[in-house]
Formats: C-alpha cells, sequence, structure tokens
C-alpha cells in the first residue's frame, strides 16, 4: 500500500526482456537505504518487488501482464521514474490510499499554464474514467492528484510546481503515457452495488446501503 506521494526520481539503471517477462534495474537513493528482498516499491506507480539489491541499485522482476498494462516496458536506460517506498505503521498518510496495481495507462492530451500551476489532461479508458469524479483523488504515475474535471473521454488536474520539479510529470508531454489508478475506495461502492453472480437482486444489506446514499444525496 502506497500513498501516491513521490520520495525521489530514480533513474532506469536497465530494462532486460527475459522471455514474455522483464527484469528492471533503477538506480536511487533514499530509496535505498533500508531496502531489502521482498520490499515493495512503487515505480511509476506500479507495484514491484525488489528481487535484488546492490549499493544504488535495485533489481524487480516484471510480468508480462504489468508489462502490458502499464508504461513499465517502454522504458529506457536513463529514464526517469518515481519511487514511493510502501507505507509502514508510522508513516505519514498524506495522499490518498494507492494499491500500485494498475489497470491501464492513459496518454497527456495537453498541458496548459495556470498561473504558477500547470492544467493537465489526461485521457483515460472507459473502465478508468467511470471511477474518476471531480475532486476525488487519482494516481497519475503514482502520483497523488486532485481531479478537477472529468471529461466524455478524458479528465483533468492541475499540478503545483513542486509537484512539477520532483516527479516525472514535469517532463511529461502531449502524447506521453502516463499509469493510472482510480481511488480504490470507487471500485469497492461498485462491487457493493452491483448484484450477485447468479443475475439476483442484492442482499438486504446492500439495498439497504444504497438507500442510505440516496437519503444521504450520494446518488
Amino acid at each position: 500500500m502506497f500513498t501516491g506521494l513521490i520520495i525521489e526520481l530514480g533513474e532506469v539503471a536497465a530494462l532486460e526482456r527475459r522471455g514474455p517477462g522483464a527484469r528492471l534495474a533503477i538506480k536511487g537513493r533514499k530509496i535505498m537505504r533500508d531496502i531489502a528482498v521482498g520490499d515493495s516499491i512503487a515505480v511509476n506507480g506500479v507495484c514491484l518487488t525488489v528481487t535484488a539489491f546492490e549499493k544504488d541499485c535495485a533489481y524487480f522482476d516484471v510480468s508480462p501482464e504489468t508489462l502490458d498494462c502499464s508504461n513499465i516496458g517502454t522504458l529506457k536506460p536513463g529514464d526517469k521514474v518515481n519511487l514511493e517506498s510502501s507505507l509502514r505503521p508510522d508513516s505519514k498518510l498524506g495522499g490518498h490510499f494507492v494499491t500500485g496495481h494498475i489497470g491501464t495507462a492513459g496518454k497527456i492530451k495537453s498541458r496548459k499554464a495556470v498561473g504558477d500551476s500547470e492544467r493537465i489532461e489526461i485521457e483515460a479508458a472507459p473502465a478508468v474514467l467511470k471511477y474518476i469524479t471531480p475532486k476525488g483523488s487519482v494516481a497519475v504515475d503514482g502520483i497523488s492528484l486532485t481531479v478537477v474535471d472529468v471529461l466524455r473521454d478524458s479528465f483533468s488536474v492541475v499540478v503545483i510546481p513542486h509537484t512539477v520539479s520532483m516527479t516525472t510529470i514535469g517532463f511529461k508531454k502531449a502524447g506521453d503515457t502516463v499509469n493510472l489508478e482510480p481511488d480504490i475506495l470507487a471500485k469497492y461502492v461498485e462491487r457493493l452495488l452491483q448484484k450477485d453472480d447468479s443475475g439476483t437482486d442484492a442482499t438486504a444489506a446492500d439495498e439497504r446501503f444504497l438507500s442510505k446514499l440516496k437519503d444521504s444525496g450520494f446518488m
């Protein structure tokens, strides 16, 4: 589990294809201070497991599924990546809860200056867009951001100068891909409201839950 608060920009040392999968090597400084084999690290928002490490480099095995649904497979030596260690019991809970499980990548449609900040519009697949809501949270390449607008096939966020300077979003341009993870709470709410696999109506408990949402103005 992560929060979407990036601790440093790492650098890709190598991406070695191994059959349908790959082995990824990432250089970092802060991330290496207390690293151990088996640790979970978010790389551009993708939860990867440390399989080996050296003084300034961590190694990860990347599955074919991860290569297919994220931008990890497009990385090359020298590329910068957002890095975040997994939550610890004494971690500050900034940002929002991020699992590091990417459904699909999106594409930056445009960037526009808004004072000192930037408004970025990101194209997203319907399967992701249905979970995104104005003023809600979304992880973009692992960065916890607040949604401004939701459009027909895209959504927008506004990033402050600090985020621009400290993460990969600072040098992404129109046409570049970004990993997207909507707020996991939306998925759980959807699941609670769905009919069961047999096609019968929701349980009485689910119906009461739905009624409460309506009474409270959420639907």
